[in-house]
């Protein structure tokens, strides 16, 4: 069981764990497919992504992200034989800012932001998580995004980045309880840096790993939805409300 008590500071990645970005995504291709009348499922269309997009971001670290998601969606056109369409390229490039939160997103960060500094690492450019933040409304007290460190995830910049601003607070690596969907890009990384992890599966109960690459990883915690976080948490405490 974690000691919710000792932390000061919760980090977030953001896609995945806050924005629902299997949902986003298959939302955004499905009349596409039915305009192609393509048999591809959307899902598929997903996990596509999901191997099309790290290439990328492992081969070029500093590109910016509607950039990756650009050659992405012309790397997927390719594997199914679609013909290239640019202007689907560009809408897909461009989607970040329309991918939904998930339904207990911003109750349960109005809950945590009673508690704990908030926190944002993410492998998005600094447009695309504005459009986002405005989605969840919720003050944050830092972000760190790819575009601010010139790499991705699982890479350590972030992670780096966030000790040095958190640590501006006051707020030492020891008091960080990271919060992410992924393992492959957060909770390797987290548990090598010797951070608390909560892992969040998002995708309990479907198979595959949707926009996220498989991994193995041995999180601190684990749940299956960021309400069943703040249940955790408000059991752990002598007394406690509802979520507001």
């Amino acid at each position: 069981m974690i000691d919710f008590a000792r932390f000061k500071a919760c980090t977030f990645d953001c896609y995945g764990t806050l924005i629902d970005w299997d949902t986003g995504i298959a939302e955004l291709v499905r009349p596409w497919l039915q305009e192609m009348d393509s048999q591809v499922p959307p899902d598929l269309v997903v996990s596509t992504f999901a191997l099309m997009q790290a290439r990328h971001q492992q081969t070029r670290p500093a590109l910016l992200y509607p950039e990756v998601l650009r050659r992405s969606w012309r790397d997927i056109e390719e594997q199914f034989g679609w013909e290239e369409n640019p202007a689907r390229a560009t809408a897909f490039a461009q989607s970040v800012p329309a991918w939904p939160p998930f339904s207990d997103t911003v109750e349960s960060l109005r809950y945590l932001a009673r508690h704990y500094r908030l926190g944002i690492l993410s492998n998005v450019d600094n447009a695309s998580l504005a459009g986002t933040l405005k989605r969840l409304d919720i003050p944050m007290a830092f972000t760190v995004t790819a575009e601010d460190v010139g790499s991705y995830k699982p890479g350590l910049a972030h992670f780096e980045a966030a000790f040095g601003k958190l640590s501006e607070l006051g707020i030492h690596k020891d008091e960080i309880l990271h919060i992410a969907q992924s393992k492959h890009h957060d909770m390797i990384p987290g548990r090598q840096l010797g951070l608390t992890t909560v892992w969040v599966n998002r995708r309990h109960g479907k198979k595959g790993t949707g926009a996220t690459l498989a991994a193995t990883a041995e999180p601190t915690l684990t749940v299956n939805s960021l309400a069943e976080l703040v249940a955790t948490h408000q059991a752990s405490r002598p007394t406690h409300g509802a979520v507001g």
